[in-house]
């Protein structure tokens, strides 16, 4: 195998094998390089776990069509970044023993998924000991946070089954991506399929676990288009956690003479039993959520890229705290709906100096509520509810500029950037974030990073507003903001992929919701100070080829993350932020059993920081402050694959755990599911 380095600005490889990568110096296309608003780079080996490589490696018998290496705000090399990214590829994925994102993230680096409701329903999705408020979604790079609340950025148009690449970024990303990108970004990309294609998977399981799905690729002349369809349900583990949940989703890309044209169009429909999700005083809730959401870009060709992008996203959700039996106190339900809609540009060149990149983004996050917000002067019917009305809405607007400037040297690389954001909810007036990464290559399989950020984060709607028999919110929060520095050492051979390193976030005037007494309601407050530190370690061994290609054990990847956080409001009981993953350990196994014949395997073991409020749910009046207990979780996969089908039996929670994620909230045990999935060229 060959140590491909690509310096040029952007290119499109129709062929790559062994031969060496000089070859391309003489190759007489233009080369391209195309922006995605995330970082990530795909290793091309198909057993390979968590990409952490600064190389592409590639077999001899493997052909790739396109494919695109991107980075920062001016589009780099991975093997470029000075910054920390994990790649989950489509072999990774399925291979999982998983039928969710959420599921799926539980195995990554540093992140910590909080999960109130299984199979994707609703979880809190963090990294490095951020909140779930701190993390970007995006979805093909664009922005779909909720402004709401962080609790619906994952109510996602797309299922597992559709995503191709999952690409996380560990650490602040604010100048990249702009704010509350404070603790990292998830990107999942969908689509990348070259050929016409039709994929289908039905499962089934227990606890009346049922799902289906299809999707397809269809290529006409200069458009590519994907069409995916699913739907999922269950009865529930345990009383009042049943779910149903669809999804439609569409992308196409057209090839002009200008450049190439993507649109997303996407549509995402849930109801589910919300057993004590948001306070065990009152188990018997219910949610139903609508997610609507369509982009535009345009990526142009030659040697200045432009990428216009503009976007919209509308989430409608419904609580019930009394899904049956109300309170005579008990008046309406909470009803919501966000409209997000923003565009943004993107410039990057390339120069005797390095590389440049600018841009800007216009961001409007608007609310309706009959909780959220001031006081509208004439009420507003909620779409699709029979006598209900929006009786408050807010509005704010927020506008970033990016600069950044890249230079790449023999062995060290250099990048600085900074953000200007102003927020029409502020003082008027513009703040500067601003960053820097550095690299030095020390071999040719190490190379040692260090990076220092700045990053913020506005409060949601529900900590600005939201007022409820057991929470209070505070319109008079201050942004959250933070300065991160890290640096680790990358460690590259083809039998190993590893990294350590070592971050610190000091953050200021950071939000939770916390109370004095467990008898007291929550409240949004911003504790004055709060620094995280952490180690973390990643490793992945190809097995097969330190011993041979046919021996049973394909891979083993270990990972290893310890926080510590050092608090100002020590006196407070907090809901999130304060209860992060003290140690995290996952280690992942594949191998091989008879011909096509194979299995997977994830251990997890998590030690949370912090308590949670344990009610009798036999007796609501009794209840005490009780510590989070350290668990082990395996699940498991057992698969028969061939190029056109996968027949799978798989298992998660093996070992029947009783755990606890989050609060007051039963996690489901040992829940065994089969299915059928087909591959089929068209």
């Amino acid at each position: 195998m060959k140590k491909l380095i690509i310096n040029t600005e952007l290119s499109y490889f129709r062929k790559w094998t062994r031969q060496s990568y000089y070859i391309f110096r003489s190759i007489s296309k233009e080369c391209v390089i195309s922006s995605l608003l995330v970082t990530y780079f795909l290793v091309a080996m198909p057993k390979e776990s968590f990409a952490q490589a600064d190389t592409v490696l590639v077999n001899n018998n493997q052909k790739l069509d396109e494919v695109v290496v991107s980075a920062q705000r001016a589009s780099v090399t991975y093997s470029q970044m000075a910054r920390v990214v994990t790649i989950m590829d489509k072999a990774t994925i399925e291979s999982a023993p998983v039928q969710s994102l959420q599921d799926l993230l539980e195995y990554v680096l540093n992140v910590d998924v909080r999960q109130r409701g299984n199979h994707g329903v609703q979880a809190d999705v963090s990294i490095r000991g951020g909140s779930f408020d701190q993390t970007m979604i995006l979805l093909n790079g664009v922005n779909i946070t909720d402004p709401q609340t962080g609790h619906l950025s994952l109510n996602l148009p797309v299922d597992i089954e559709s995503i191709e690449r999952v690409e996380v970024l560990q650490g602040p990303g604010a100048r990249v991506y702009g704010p509350n990108a404070f603790s990292g970004a998830i990107n999942f990309i969908t689509g990348t399929e070259n050929k016409n294609k039709l994929k289908a998977n039905i499962s089934a399981g227990e606890n009346g676990f049922y799902s289906g799905s299809v999707n397809t690729t269809l290529i006409t002349g200069k458009l590519k288009s994907y069409v995916a369809l699913a739907h999922k349900t269950s009865d529930g583990y345990i009383e009042n956690t049943d779910f149903r949940n669809s999804n439609v989703f569409y992308q196409g890309q057209l090839s002009t003479e200008v450049g190439l044209l993507d649109l997303q169009l996407g549509y995402n429909e849930k109801a589910y039993g919300a057993n004590s999700f948001y306070t065990a005083s009152f188990p018997n809730q219910f949610e139903e959520n609508k997610t609507s959401f369509a982009s535009l870009r345009l990526t142009t060709n030659g040697k200045v890229k432009m990428t216009p992008n503009i976007y919209w996203r509308r989430s409608q959700d419904r609580f019930e705290l009394f899904r049956n039996n109300p309170a005579s106190w008990y008046q309406n339900h909470n009803y919501h709906l966000t409209d997000v809609y923003g565009t943004s540009m993107n410039f990057a060149f390339s120069s005797s100096l390095g590389k440049t990149a600018a841009g800007f983004e216009f961001r409007s996050e608007n609310v309706w509520s009959n909780v959220l917000g001031e006081l509208m002067e004439k009420p507003m019917k909620v779409p699709g509810e029979s006598g209900a009305l929006f009786t408050k809405n807010h509005t704010r607007t927020n506008l970033s500029y990016f600069l950044e400037h890249n230079v790449y040297l023999d062995r060290f690389t250099f990048t600085a950037g900074v953000l200007a954001n102003w927020n029409s909810d502020l003082d008027r007036s513009f703040s500067f974030y601003p960053g820097m990464d550095v690299s030095y290559q020390l071999t040719e399989t190490s190379k040692l990073y260090a990076s220092v950020n700045k990053s913020l984060r506005m409060p949601t709607f529900t900590d600005l507003y939201y007022v409820g028999p057991t929470n209070i919110g505070n319109t008079d929060l201050d942004p959250e903001k933070a300065t991160t520095y890290e640096t680790g050492l990358k460690f590259n051979k083809a039998w190993l992929k590893a990294h350590a390193g070592i971050f610190r976030r000091e953050g200021r005037n950071m939000i939770d919701w916390v109370k004095a007494n467990s008898e007291d309601k929550w409240q949004a407050q911003n504790i004055t100070e709060l620094d995280t530190w952490g180690i973390e370690f990643s490793s992945n061994i190809n097995i097969q080829y330190l011993v041979n290609e046919d021996f049973f054990i394909n891979d083993l990847s270990i990972k290893y993350a310890y926080l510590e956080m050092d608090k100002s409001s020590s006196e407070f009981i907090s809901r999130y932020v304060l209860d992060q993953l003290k140690h995290k350990l996952n280690i992942s196994l594949n191998h091989k059993i008879y011909k096509s014949l194979g299995a997977s395997w994830q251990f997890a073991w998590q030690d949370r920081n912090g308590s949670y409020t344990w009610y009798n749910k036999k007796d609501l009046s009794q209840f005490e402050e009780r510590s989070y207990r350290p668990f082990w979780l395996v699940d498991s996969k057992l698969y028969w694959q061939k190029p056109t089908y996968t027949v799978y039996l798989e298992a998660s929670n093996l070992l029947n755990q009783d755990y606890y994620d989050m609060g007051n909230i039963t996690q489901p045990g040992r829940w065994i599911r089969a299915g059928v999935k087909l591959n089929i060229d068209l």
